[in-house]
């Protein structure tokens, strides 16, 4: 299967910027009127694509939330799904994720079975990504709902495995995920394992709350940074030009 034109933008924003931005929007988490604002100044804080994604949906349609972001901006919108019922053909693409960190068969292949036949109506691209939660503090939403246990902070070799896993297994993305608003975000050494030990591009999110959490986790080797939370107290679009700007690293040297 050929790359589709999202994946193979993203690996061309990496390339020349040194590190790409994706901005989470968690449409139960954040009011439009925060979301939109900041979906409208993606684009010009350098943001490289804007990913949705909730562990529920309680109180909007998820679908009119993408629908709504995608309207309001100009970079890819990638669906970051919490099941299959986020499925819609409002964005662009999908990360189409599989817990392999944990042994649920829920999060591992059924949820991705039941999704399958509907991004192919939608028309999504499919973005294969091998999901992996690692330990982070308190017990997190995505944990609690799919019951399964992270990868222990301190144990790299046990991510390393995982992540090789994913690679051999076809997938084109890891995701080394600490969750939404983490104590702890995933640690500089197990980034540099990971990255070190794969060849297929790694994302890092959960937890990172300065550009220079992000600019360290480039530099330890992560493709994309994930951040979300950071901007639900303060959407601020200069706040996103300094996030950006750090992640850029590649940019950032040769202005």
């Amino acid at each position: 299967m050929n790359d589709g034109p999202i994946y193979t933008k993203l690996l061309a924003d990496r390339a020349r910027r040194g590190g790409g931005f994706l901005l989470l929007i968690d449409p139960d988490r954040v009011p439009p009127s925060s979301y939109l604002p900041l979906s409208e100044a993606a684009a010009e804080c350098g943001v490289d694509a804007i990913l949705v994604g909730t562990s529920f949906m309680l109180d909007r349609n998820f679908a009119s939330a993408v629908q709504e972001i995608k309207h309001a901006t100009r970079v890819p919108v990638t669906i970051f799904p919490g099941s299959y019922a986020q499925i819609t053909p409002a964005a662009d693409a999908i990360l189409f994720t599989s817990l392999i960190s944990g042994r649920n068969p829920s999060y591992l292949i059924d949820e991705q079975v039941k999704g399958a036949p509907i991004v192919k109506r939608c028309n999504l691209e499919a973005i294969p990504t091998g999901y992996m939660l690692v330990e982070s503090g308190p017990l997190t939403s995505v944990q609690f709902i799919s019951g399964t246990l992270p990868i222990p902070r301190g144990k790299s070799d046990i991510a390393c495995a995982h992540a090789l896993a994913a690679q051999y297994l076809g997938m084109k993305l890891v995701y080394l995920e600490a969750g939404s608003g983490a104590e702890t975000p995933v640690s500089l050494e197990m980034v540099e394992a990971v990255s070190s030990y794969v060849d297929i591009p790694v994302i890092v999110g959960g937890g990172l709350r300065t550009p220079e959490d992000c600019a360290a986790r480039v530099r330890a080797g992560a493709s994309f940074v994930v951040v979300g939370s950071g901007f639900e107290c303060e959407p601020e679009p200069n706040l996103m030009r300094e996030f950006a700007a750090a992640i850029h690293a590649k940019e950032t040297v040769t202005v």
